[in-house]
């Protein structure tokens, strides 16, 4: 396999490998749900969870480079689950 055509083919791996991870935590949320953990709470775990995840393996400056730009990102709508689009 050429050099583009293995970076294609990691890209794919990459979308499916996340795509599994999200239907996990999904599916997660939704029995701590079910047991009766608020919303809120939960996201502010995941969010700790997930950001202590990046300092570890990427490290503080990285990680907080990457959260700088969440503000501009949560502003664009990119995490909006309920949104119509023109």
């Amino acid at each position: 396999m050429n050099t583009t055509g293995q970076a294609s083919a990691n890209a794919a791996s990459d979308r499916e490998e996340k795509r599994l991870a999200l239907g996990y935590v999904q599916e997660a949320w939704a029995e701590a749900r079910l047991d009766g953990i608020d919303g809120d709470c939960l996201a502010q775990a995941c969010l700790f969870t997930a950001l202590a995840e990046l300092v570890g393996t990427y490290g503080e400056d990285a990680a907080a480079t990457f959260a700088e730009g969440l503000s501009a990102r949560i502003r664009n709508g990119e995490f909006s689950l309920d949104q119509s689009r023109q």
